[in-house]
């Protein structure tokens, strides 16, 4: 049985204002800071880009996980982000937490490919994701993903569904 309250659920996430918000009806239930992509708006394999447009959240991964897990290609590593590791690895790009993994519905703009090449938001592998709480929000400085304090996104986690709607606007 489908739960009525999520389908009418949908995120915005606004690269201006750097924020993701979640509405219910057309209502704000809440609003996060976020860090887009440094590179800016884009949807090209490889530029590093947070890609436009209206996608859907694909998979949740990382329910179960504890707060500051590690993951390496979606899978836990076992580790737990400190600032000990960050220094270890100063190089690593940290998904951290709990993965959103979202996928694109507009093919030529963010699903399949264009002109230029692929541009398949999911086959790029963008995510919400948790990143450690010493990286700076509101301003971007992901490598295209959309970045979130670590109890930020578990608390979104529990709110999201897989299906919900994700547009992602420039403001």
């Amino acid at each position: 049985m489908t739960n009525n309250k999520t389908l009418d659920k949908q995120l915005v996430i606004n690269i201006a204002e750097q924020t993701l918000t979640m509405y219910q009806q057309q209502t704000v239930v809440v609003q996060y800071v976020v860090s887009t992509a440094k590179n800016g708006m884009g949807s090209q394999q490889d530029s590093g880009c947070t890609p436009l447009g209206k996608h859907v959240v694909a998979e949740k991964i990382g329910g179960s996980e504890p707060m500051n897990a590690v993951f390496v290609g979606r899978v836990p590593t076992g580790e737990i982000y400190d600032a000990n590791l960050g220094e270890l690895h100063p190089k690593r790009d940290w998904i951290l937490s709990r993965i959103l993994w979202l996928s694109g519905l507009e093919e030529g703009l963010n699903k399949g490919s264009n002109s230029q090449g692929s541009c398949d938001t999911y086959q790029r592998y963008i995510y919400i994701h948790g990143t450690p709480d010493s990286e700076p929000m509101s301003a971007p400085y992901s490598h295209g993903c959309v970045r979130m304090r670590n109890q930020d996104i578990i608390e979104l986690f529990e709110q999201v569904e897989e299906g919900m709607p994700v547009t992602i606007v420039v403001d």
